[in-house]
């Protein structure tokens, strides 16, 4: 079914094209958006919500957007700064004093949020079902030693960065990261996106799809994010099976286990490109948008194996800032254009042995109808 629905402006009907010819070469369910200044120009999907191809993919449906996640974590770090309550130049310790142990007194929350902070991996928990206990895997981390000295090298932070910021975001506000982002951020824009989805959206989640031969015994390599590295001591393996588990959506896992389609993760991200609001509703100023693209760490990560620019809660490519999760959903913003343009789907791609450029044809189909 190549039959595309919703609402595309003529000079971005190359993105409707892109989704179109994804879904004709073999996507099983797929939603593409995105906003310029603020507002929604292409808001599109099709496809379907099952293996099975039997339910069509719906405005409404939902999936897990795995590492695309991290987007929306960072985007609470930066209300937080720019409300003057969270100093991104401050130890974490300032807000979480136990952090300090094992030589992290040094840790600011810049490094946090740039994958800098020596932390890559949970030394605890060696089974998904213990990533749902918060206080045991913040307290674990508050007692683990850094890799590096904090600052000077990178490496992607899969799962410790949503519970190192979720725990500062905790710290100073009192609320869980996915209350705090559900209700300054996802409730003032509208947005249908959740960190901690309640049991009541689960008619509309669209499970994720493992990869072409593969079960849903697939695994996670080392990162949950958009690379092919595999390493030692990577802590948890997360599987297909547990990303579609009813535990693993009331969990917060902050990183990884947001719950959206490419309308919401375009329409919360734009606020970054769009100097802080969208569709009329401020959720910071200005300047707040600045450390989304502004150089934090820029040089070889050490888990991802390749050059990376990191910003305060962001990858940065040339002059687009964001990120993308396991299987393939990906979002970018220009803030140069003030664009922000969103691609999520329920199959996913084993990138260790196939190419996937699905978001990054939508991306550039996007910027097509800038010119």
């Amino acid at each position: 079914m190549t039959d595309v629905k919703g609402f595309c402006e003529s000079r971005f009907e190359a993105v409707r094209a892109a989704l179109v010819a994804l879904l004709s070469k073999g996507e099983v369910g797929a939603s593409a958006a995105v906003y310029v200044d603020g507002e929604p120009v292409v808001d599109i999907w099709g496809g379907y919500a099952d293996a099975n191809r039997s339910v069509a993919w719906e405005r409404d449906t939902i999936t897990g957007v795995n590492s695309t996640t991290k987007n929306m974590t960072a985007l609470c770090a930066l209300i937080l700064a720019d409300r003057g309550e969270l100093d991104l130049s401050a130890p974490v310790a300032a807000y979480w004093p136990e952090f300090a142990a094992a030589g992290k007194e040094n840790v600011l929350v810049r490094h946090a949020l740039s994958h800098t902070a020596g932390l890559p991996n949970l030394s605890g928990p060696t089974i998904v079902e213990e990533l749902y206990d918060w206080e045991s895997v913040t307290a674990g981390l508050a007692a683990q030693a850094p890799e590096w000295e904090p600052g000077t090298a990178a490496g992607y932070h899969a799962l410790t960065f949503g519970f190192i910021v979720g725990e500062i975001v905790r710290r100073i506000t009192g609320r869980s990261l996915g209350e705090f982002f559900a209700e300054e951020v996802a409730k003032p824009l509208g947005a249908d996106f959740h960190i901690g989805l309640p049991t009541e959206h689960d008619h509309r989640v669209a499970p994720l799809i493992p990869p072409p031969s593969l079960t849903d015994e697939y695994a996670a390599s080392a990162p949950v994010g958009p690379d092919s590295t595999r390493r030692e001591n990577t802590g948890v393996a997360i599987r297909v099976k547990d990303a579609n588990s009813p535990a693993w959506r009331r969990a917060q896992i902050p990183a990884v286990n947001g719950f959206g389609n490419a309308r919401s993760v375009a329409l919360v991200q734009s606020v970054l490109a769009n100097q802080g609001s969208a569709g009329g509703v401020w959720v910071l100023s200005p300047e707040g948008c600045e450390p989304a693209w502004q150089d934090v760490f820029r040089g070889e990560d050490r888990v991802l194996g390749t050059p990376m620019c990191w910003t305060a809660g962001f990858g940065k490519f040339g002059n687009t800032f964001g990120w993308g999760g396991w299987g393939g959903s990906l979002v970018a913003s220009d803030p140069d254009s003030r664009m922000t343009v969103a691609y999520v789907m329920n199959q996913m791609i084993d990138r260790d042995h196939q190419d996937d450029n699905r978001g990054m044809e939508i991306i550039m189909a996007a910027y097509s109808g800038l010119h």
